[in-house]
């Protein structure tokens, strides 16, 4: 199957902090990388961020990118996408508010991508857990690429804005990689595209963020992660256990997904372990020296709501390493966060 070593990568919604890391990985790598944001203020702090590489960072403006022919021009010439562009707040009555753009923000590049006269190689679609965990499921459980969201797809679909906000989002994850599958298998079996297409599905990621000169424009899961475990700021959630993955990691995933042949055509959990957020508010503290890290801590050990993925897949076919100690990724944090006067 299709896959691009070398050459010109697409990335969209480059201002966003996984494609930020996604950007800088392939610029370390070798690769020239063409950045799309909805206006060129987006990108100034990714520039910066990443002066260093020069000219080989190109920055594009897509203003909309649910329009249907939003990337016609910004495929020109390239090998691969990383489509990482997607609504990310859960804030929404109506639930196509998030499912519409989701899905028409990604069906709009892959057919950009099956232009007649297209270069591309390989499309990574980056999806998330969302769009496999089954919430209604008995835990403990532990889920595989194998598994689909069904449960807040029909959720959505019986009961429109009464259904829950964050039902609402796992669904338009669910339905936007489904569409891209869809896209594929279409064009695969009509024999009308030259790309094949992988898709991987990280939970909540974790890592320093580049460009970012305030906590308050901090992205969605940093932003959680910096007030509950640095600024801990209200009660620990008491929320089932999460999963997590550190950007590094993340990072090369996407690369190995674009470079390896046989990551072609399939689809990968990016997960290192399962949390809860007592514990890295324990290692926050340790990092930072505070003398009972472990003082007024509710132990969660015993969450009844235990959900898992096995990322065997995506050690054994991306080779990926992954970055398991906790007081690691949070020193890499905090030590950004000191960097920026932030803690």
């Amino acid at each position: 199957m299709p896959a691009s070593t070398t050459g010109k990568v697409l990335v969209t919604g480059a201002n966003g902090f996984i494609a930020g890391w996604i950007i800088k990985d392939l610029l370390e790598q070798g690769f020239i990388v063409r950045g799309t944001v909805r206006s060129l203020e987006k990108a100034e702090g990714l520039r910066k961020a990443l002066s260093a590489h020069g000219d080989r960072l190109e920055i594009f403006v897509v203003e909309d990118i649910a329009e249907s022919s939003a990337f016609d021009k910004a495929v020109e010439g390239i090998d691969a996408i990383v489509h990482a562009a997607s609504p990310v707040h859960v804030l929404a009555n109506d639930p196509e508010e998030l499912i519409r753009p989701a899905l028409q923000g990604t069906t709009s590049i892959l057919r950009s991508a099956s232009q007649p006269d297209s270069t591309v190689k390989r499309i990574v679609v980056i999806s998330s857990l969302a769009a496999i965990v089954d919430i209604s499921a008995p835990t403990p459980v532990t889920f595989t690429e194998a598994n689909w969201n069904e449960h807040d797809v029909a959720e959505v679909r019986d009961k429109g804005a009464a259904a829950a906000q964050s039902a609402k989002y796992r669904a338009s994850k669910a339905l936007a990689e489904r569409a891209a599958w869809d896209l594929f298998r279409e064009g695969r079996d009509k024999g009308t595209i030259g790309w094949d297409l992988v898709t991987l599905c990280p939970p909540w990621v974790f890592g320093p963020v580049l460009g970012v000169q305030s906590p308050n424009d901090l992205h969605s899961s940093v932003k959680t992660w910096y007030e509950i475990a640095v600024k801990e700021e209200g009660e620990i959630p008491a929320w089932s256990k999460a999963n997590w993955v550190d950007v590094r990691d993340f990072a090369a995933a996407t690369r190995l997904a674009i470079t390896k042949p046989e990551a072609g055509g399939e689809r990968f959990v990016v997960c290192t372990a399962p949390f809860d957020w007592g514990q890295w508010v324990y290692v926050a503290r340790r990092v930072l020296g505070k003398s009972k890290p472990e003082e007024d801590i509710q132990d969660f050990s015993q969450i009844v709501h235990d959900v898992r993925f096995d990322n065997k897949k995506s050690r054994e076919v991306l080779g990926i390493t992954y970055h398991e100690d906790m007081e690691g990724t949070a020193a890499f944090m905090i030590q950004d966060f000191k960097e920026k006067g932030w803690c």
